[in-house]
């Protein structure tokens, strides 16, 4: 049995030791905002935070994160108060498919944990892969959602 925190909930799971935590989110808890792409931690379409770091789910075992906070895009919004870089995304018009998205939302959320004035060369640094192409708009609104928080005087944070 795994017992750990998945966006504030605490969650008790029987599964393999090595079965990916992707596979315990969305089958086995019903968290469908991660995405399998590759399976091998490339594409980065599944990338969530473990106790706030980035990781990618598709290749982080489950036995890892016992007694650990997880959080995936479905934890970033505090009820109807969009995170930051959610509201950018919207204001940006950044989505085209969506598919890579949650994992896009999550690095930049990452990134502008640990800078809140982003370069581009911060931005190009994001290794998530996009194949509609959006990345012009994705700079954009990370940019935004920077903006965005130090208006309101906060880091774009999450909890965990």
């Amino acid at each position: 049995m795994h017992e750990f925190t998945v966006n504030g909930r605490e969650v008790a799971v029987d599964a393999p030791d090595d079965l990916a935590l992707l596979w315990v989110l969305r089958d086995k808890l019903g968290v469908r905002g991660p995405k399998y792409g590759c399976g091998i931690g490339v594409c980065r379409a599944c990338t969530s935070h473990l106790d706030g770091a980035e990781i990618q789910p598709c290749i982080t075992p489950v036995s890892e994160v016992g007694g650990r906070e997880v959080t995936t895009i479905e934890g970033l919004a505090d009820g109807d108060v969009l995170h930051p870089v959610q509201q950018a995304w919207l204001e940006e018009d950044v989505v085209q498919c969506g598919y890579c998205q949650p994992g896009q939302i999550m690095a930049a959320v990452a990134l502008l944990e640990r800078t809140t004035e982003p370069s581009d060369l911060d931005i190009d640094r994001i290794e998530n892969v996009c194949r509609c192409g959006t990345y012009f708009r994705i700079r954009r609104a990370i940019r935004r959602a920077a903006e965005i928080a130090r208006s309101a005087g906060e880091r774009p944070e999450v909890d965990g």
